[in-house]
């Protein structure tokens, strides 16, 4: 009986979200010339001539949902394409080739449990509205884990995610086997990574320059596992199929079009219907595919980027904002709801414009809410959303606090303590201010707090809805926590 070998190829596309947070639109970045931003860029070189090959009909991938939020203005042609080629083949075996994504990029074992579920939850949503099916699979950003993050992806139902070999706890670990993770109550299937062939189509060019020779090397690595059925799975960002690397795309169709007795191509959620699991598994938490120092590189710093001082002062800054945000989040909103963060988990279905806001908060309250009432409700779920978007991982990965992720990062922070103050009129901003002020580039004299307080400035004279009408629903006082 001939041993089955089959092999999957995952790309994670993604791009920061750009965006001027009072005006939704993506300010003109030099750097992109002579495109007027990076996404455009990347976009011309990646996301579209993938599509026009058909690439994402052949491989398992995941998209940001803020990107493809993007597309569907910028170019929905491409979009329908990306989208048509995945329900080809959720209509066929009843499972789809795209993998969900939480809605920001940001590292989930270090934010709270409910942000967590926030993120994923919104990240599973945006899927279905998009693909016109749940996602069966996730791609947790950085691949960054830990058991309680796994064991919320288990429980809002998620069949599989994908690791790097590193990441398993246990040695003697066969990459061409799926595992059980098992947590109290739930499990899911974890997908291993081939990591030398992954890290060559990461980062040596020449052995993507042939397809047909890479495809050998696909074989041998196939040919080497222990169990019955192999499936050799090669991970890496999306953007290095024609953007990072120049004709990767071709690379990609050559590849993934060949097909032959010896080698099937597969996706992850069509081999997990045939070939479930037979071994469980445990992870090493607090770990991630881009950083071997147990995610310091988004909390203190580490030596995956030297001089990276900055960062612990930066993300207790924005760390102790969102406890701030989230008390009187919660304070206001348990008023009205016994669970006020169950609004926030439905707050995407407002994003996605399936429902307003009045017509939500009835759902969950029972009471048609007053107009001031509402207001306020929704300047509080604005300062949530771009909470949301402060914590994504891009602004402490880089070296530098010159760069334009971490400044993108600030700028939303200052936008949630905007939202918070005509919401609540607490003022947060002299604290974050201060906070911000120990967060310093290594190379130019800018610091996280100059920029904090000229966005929140331009803020301050933003013309937003309702801003004239408004008036507190009761005044909020700050109770005091322990740090």
């Amino acid at each position: 009986m001939t041993t089955l070998q089959a092999f999957c190829i995952h790309g994670h596309f993604y791009q920061l979200p750009r965006e001027d947070p009072i005006t939704g639109e993506i300010p003109e970045e030099s750097g992109a010339a002579p495109f007027r931003n990076w996404n455009e860029r990347i976009h011309a070189h990646c996301y579209r001539p993938n599509a026009e090959l058909g690439n994402f009909g052949r491989i398992s991938f995941d998209f940001g949902p803020t990107l493809l939020n993007w597309m569907s203005s910028c170019d929905p042609i491409t979009l329908a394409k990306i989208v048509s080629q995945e329900r080809w083949h959720y209509r066929l075996r009843g499972v789809g080739n795209g993998l969900a994504q939480p809605y920001f990029h940001v590292i989930l074992p270090l934010l709270p449990w409910h942000d967590r579920k926030t993120q994923i939850l919104w990240g599973l949503r945006a899927f279905e509205h998009r693909f016109g099916h749940p996602a069966s699979g996730i791609w947790l950003p950085e691949t960054a884990v830990d058991e309680d993050t796994l064991a919320l992806c288990a429980e809002l139902g998620i069949q599989f995610t994908i690791l790097a070999p590193w990441q398993a706890a246990e040695p003697g670990l066969d990459v061409t086997q799926p595992y059980w993770w098992e947590g109290s109550e739930k499990r899911l299937a974890l997908f291993f990574y081939h990591s030398d062939l992954s890290t060559r189509v990461s980062f040596d060019p020449v052995s993507t320059s042939n397809a047909d020779r890479f495809r050998t090397l696909v074989m041998e690595a196939a040919a080497c596992g222990g169990g019955h059925e192999r499936l050799i799975l090669i991970a890496s960002d999306g953007e290095v199929y024609g953007h990072h690397q120049p004709f990767r795309d071709h690379f990609l169709a050559h590849l993934t079009e060949t097909q032959d007795g010896l080698l099937k191509r597969t996706y992850l959620g069509e081999w997990l219907k045939d070939h479930p699991p037979r071994h469980k598994i445990a992870i090493q938490s607090a770990t991630s595919w881009s950083c071997g120092h147990h995610l310091a590189r988004w909390s203190q710093g580490c030596d995956c980027t030297p001089q990276s001082e900055w960062k612990a002062p930066f993300w207790e800054a924005l760390h102790r904002l969102g406890e701030q945000l989230d008390g009187l989040y919660v304070q206001v909103l348990g008023r009205y709801l016994h669970h006020p963060w169950g609004l926030v988990w439905r707050y995407i279905d407002i994003l996605l414009g399936r429902i307003s806001l009045s017509d939500l908060f009835f759902q969950l309250s029972g009471e048609i809410p007053k107009e001031r009432v509402i207001r306020q409700v929704d300047y509080l779920l604005r300062a949530q959303l771009n909470k949301q978007r402060m914590y994504t991982s891009c602004g402490w990965f880089f070296e530098d606090f010159g760069r334009p992720e971490p400044q993108i990062n600030v700028r939303y922070a200052a936008q949630a303590v905007w939202w918070n103050t005509l919401a609540t009129g607490v003022d947060l901003y002299t604290e974050t201010a201060n906070a911000l002020a120990r967060v310093r580039s290594n190379t130019t004299s800018l610091n996280a707090a100059d920029v904090f307080t000229t966005h929140y400035a331009y803020a301050a004279q933003a013309p937003f809805p309702f801003v004239e009408f408004y008036q507190p629903a009761r005044p909020v006082t700050v109770r005091p926590t322990n740090h």
